[in-house]
């Protein structure tokens, strides 16, 4: 009788030969495997997972006597897995499955037969439980009228186990059964009795007994630290905390993709998702749709602490916080970062709490002093970027940064979108005369949204986390602290879209990457040249021909002041005060401007507060500045309500326009040409 691994043995070597060419291919293409043939077969050939099959008797007997599926952990998944313990038969099945043939639970050889969860994700990867079968490596031999299957896995399969001592703890238990003894099962300690107890009193035992294929989400005890938090569980918030009829493990998890919690019905509609950091770190996240008088509306987040614990009726998540219940401040949100542990609540924004510590923690003052605000917080990550490290320094201008992500209101992504009616939404924060612009695209869970502030243009990747007193949406850039060029900046943002494009098609915008000049850009918004659309339609139209890209190349020109230095919105009003106007040097001439200070209104019809701003005034004109000084790594933009452009500028005739500067030199040149003629 062969043993275990002379038969695993003889399928690694079909294996090898039924996916000779997948594997030259790899060889070719992977740098990792390009030593030699022999080296990368042995790499794929788990060893160690031989020596654990050989001295197990009842694996030996269902390989040498059985049909089966064995699912074999790489060697890097075992030098990845922490347990000192594997679980050999909770590895086997015995059944023969193919990958396609696969069912959304198959038993395992393992005592008490706990089942293995078959999913898929979005790119037709298979995975069982959390591992990723590797498609190019599963074998299939039939010898004797045995079926056998060997599938290639990416990590090793973990089940739920009982602590020594606790002989009659049930094995393969249910969520609910697990929920009642989970100090008996080996869960890294962690206590859930906090939540069990909620559980009981609101009757809800049935929710975590029910049979079928679940996602159960816990809370454990450290997240009811707040005295009060506990008695917040109802019936509704357990319901919240249960995903029915779909197994979710983490590695197979769509990432924000939201399902219909338990909790979802006409009065009351929550869901709930999954989303991982690039730290790797994972969180879920409830999202009350509909509320009520109990359950707000908005967005819960937690940090799953220990992932993926099968059970007999699907998987369970141990997260830090209960979901749905918001009963934090800003403040209180922001401070539940103080501990710096790797277990610190909603640790997505431990870096944004750092720096406002460490800046004295004055702007948490502020904010708590707020009675509705809203907090737009950079992720961990966006603190990463190496142009923010100069700014730490400086205590005053991160004082300015950090109170340019704080707006003075309760601004839910449904608000922002209202503003998001006429364009672009322009929103004060508490920084003296600084906006932010919010720009909203698509619907559903395709909605992107988009905020720019001090020159940076920053995503929203999760929005509406709900507190009692407002909201706090995660950014992906710190806002102020420019990372991109004029024509980055111009290509990136929503509002300035039509300049860029006349400028690319005219080559005008090729000078904008040089940093090593500075710019001044008055940039019109898009609004801004729709407006000229109405006053000169014919001119309008051939601005964005590429036939004409030279008139309006010249137009652009006039918009761009080129120095050493660049031009803030208080630099032109203080130098126009003192020398009554500005002259500006340009491509080929010179702009002369003089620059005020008005108090008004946004100058837009749906403006909704009083403002302090800024008026360019130009060949007698009035135009609005509708965003001061938005900076760049070389120059910076102001974006204005109407291009520094007249009638007289356009000359429309026979199919073609002219500037005025290009008529003027033909009409010196035909004086010329006449003069000569005369001479002559």
């Amino acid at each position: 009788m062969l043993n275990a691994a002379a038969l695993l043995l003889a399928l690694l070597c079909a294996a090898n030969a039924a996916a000779a060419a997948d594997l030259a291919d790899k060889l070719r293409d992977d740098s990792e495997l390009s030593q030699s043939t022999a080296k990368s077969l042995r790499r794929l050939m788990p060893v160690r997972f031989y020596s654990l099959l050989e001295s197990n008797q009842i694996a030996n007997s269902t390989l040498s006597l059985r049909s089966c599926t064995i699912f074999v952990p790489t060697n890097e998944a075992f030098q990845r897995y922490k347990s000192k313990t594997t679980h050999v038969l909770y590895h086997i099945t015995t059944e023969a499955y193919t990958q396609k043939r696969l069912p959304n639970t198959v038993s395992s050889d393992m005592a008490g037969n706990p089942p293995l969860y078959i999913t898929k994700n979005s790119n037709g990867d298979i995975f069982v439980n959390n591992a990723r079968i590797i498609p190019s490596l599963s074998v299939e031999t039939n010898s004797d009228g045995k079926r056998q299957i060997m599938h290639i896995i990416d990590e090793v399969l973990e089940p739920l186990t009982v602590k020594a001592g606790h002989s009659d703890t049930p094995n393969n238990p249910n969520a609910l059964k697990f929920l009642k003894n989970a100090e008996e099962f080996n869960v890294d300690n962690i206590g859930v009795r906090t939540y069990r107890s909620q559980v009981t009193m609101a009757k809800k035992e049935s929710v975590y007994d029910a049979a079928g294929q679940h996602t159960f989400l816990v809370p454990v005890d450290e997240g009811f630290k707040l005295s009060a938090r506990s008695s917040l569980v109802d019936g509704k918030v357990i319901d919240g905390h249960v995903i029915p009829n779909t197994v979710i493990f983490t590695a197979a998890a769509q990432h924000d993709d939201p399902k219909a919690s338990a909790a979802f019905e006409d009065l009351l509609k929550v869901t709930v998702s999954f989303f991982k950091q690039k730290n790797g770190k994972m969180y879920v996240k409830s999202n009350t749709i509909v509320g009520d008088a109990k359950h707000r509306v908005g967005v819960v987040l937690a940090e799953i602490v220990k992932a993926n614990i099968p059970v007999s009726n699907g998987v369970v998540h141990l997260i830090h916080r209960p979901l749905m219940i918001i009963d934090t401040t800003v403040t209180q949100f922001l401070q539940s970062f103080k501990f710096m542990n790797e277990n610190a609540e909603n640790g997505a924004l431990r870096k944004f709490y750092e720096v406002i510590m460490d800046n004295g923690g004055a702007v948490l003052d502020d904010i708590n002093s707020l009675t509705e605000v809203t907090i737009l917080a950079p992720s961990n990550e966006a603190w990463n970027s190496s142009n923010i490290n100069n700014v730490l320094r400086d205590r005053n201008k991160i004082r300015q940064i950090l109170n340019m992500h704080i707006i003075k209101d309760r601004l839910n992504v449904d608000k922002i979108r209202q503003k998001n009616a006429n364009l672009i939404a322009q929103v004060p924060t508490v920084n003296n005369n600084t906006f932010l612009y919010f720009n909203v695209r698509g619907e559903g869970a395709d909605t992107v949204i988009t905020v720019e502030g001090g020159g940076v243009n920053a995503t929203v990747i999760q929005a509406d986390v709900a507190q009692t007193n407002g909201y706090v949406h995660i950014i992906d850039h710190v806002l102020g602290v420019p990372y991109t060029t004029v024509l980055g900046k111009l290509e990136s943002d929503p509002m300035m879209s039509d300049t860029y494009k006349m400028g690319k098609f005219s080559h005008f915008n090729d000078q904008l990457n040089n940093t090593q000049r500075r710019f001044t850009y008055f940039v019109p918004r898009d609004k801004g040249w729709q407006k000229t659309e109405l006053d000169y339609p014919s001119a309008h139209k051939k601005l964005f021909m590429a036939d004409f890209s030279y008139h309006s190349k010249s137009i652009l020109e006039r918009h761009l002041a080129i120095s050493d230095k660049e031009y803030t919105m208080k630099d032109l009003v203080k130098f126009s005060q003192e020398s009554g106007s500005v002259i500006l040097p340009t491509f080929r001439d010179s702009l002369s401007i003089r620059v005020e200070e008005e108090a008004g209104h946004l100058h837009d019809e749906y403006a909704s507060h009083e403002w302090t701003g800024y008026v360019i005034i130009w060949n007698y004109k009035k135009i609005n500045v509708y965003r001061p000084d938005v900076e760049c790594t070389n120059g910076i933009i102001h974006v204005i309500d109407y291009p520094l452009l007249e009638e007289k500028d356009v000359v429309v005739a026979g199919g073609s326009y002219l500037p005025e500067s290009s008529i003027c030199i033909i009409l010196a040149n035909l004086i010329m040409i006449t003069v000569a003629k005369f001479l002559n």
